[in-house]
């Protein structure tokens, strides 16, 4: 269930957000918690008889958010145009999100200018606003920016791949792979793309 506004001490409605409530974000919300998001992430992990190691000790939010925001980017060219416009408001709230979080933390920005980004810049509602830096700075500080550095990391690998392998380069196959590593961590994952992935895929005719 998602929530339609944040509980508030005199229920006034200038606290109510309706950021993910409308149909064109069904789409990404999809593509990440479901398929070929969290939800096919977790089932891969069981299905295919990934160790523990890797699929609970290994746990970290780079991987499993990173794989999160790379399921959305694949899934765009395949989405509406409403559903695409979301999906590229969603990318810049994680880049946001890497940038306002350490800068809060460092003491780099105040929350006012942090607040005027989200919602002037990012087109966040006042409710959903508070909430990113309530996370930011409470709840889960650091944590926010595990989407987007998860993603551009993967997204580099793929890239080296994409280089070392030119014409033989499989993405179903890479993607199915980086499944199968479980939770690796980006620079664990990275080497077992160099030291397997690219051997095999160059091997086959």
């Amino acid at each position: 269930m998602l929530p339609l506004g944040n509980p508030t001490a005199d229920g006034g409605k200038k606290e109510q957000y309706d950021d993910f409530n409308f149909g064109s974000a069904a789409w990404t919300l999809s593509a990440h918690e479901g398929r070929p998001g969290h939800e096919l992430q977790f089932t891969t992990m069981v299905e295919r008889g990934v160790s523990l190691a890797r699929s609970m000790f290994a746990f970290n939010s780079v991987n499993v958010e990173g794989w999160a925001l790379y399921a959305e980017a694949e899934m765009v060219p395949y989405e509406p145009l409403d559903g695409q416009l979301i999906a590229l408001q969603f990318r810049l709230l994680r880049a946001a999100r890497a940038m306002l979080d350490p800068m809060l933390n460092l003491g780099l920005i105040d929350s006012e200018r942090a607040r005027q980004v989200l919602e002037d810049d990012v087109g966040l509602s006042p409710a959903m606003t508070r909430q990113e830096l309530d996370r930011y700075t409470v709840r889960a500080p650091g944590q926010a920016g595990s989407y987007f550095y998860g993603y551009t990391r993967i997204l580099e690998l793929r890239m080296r791949t994409e280089l070392a392998l030119g014409k033989k380069f499989d993405r179903l196959a890479f993607n199915n792979f980086l499944l199968d590593q479980g939770l690796l961590p980006p620079d664990q994952l990275a080497k077992a793309v160099e030291t397997q992935f690219i051997p095999a895929q160059q091997a086959k005719r």
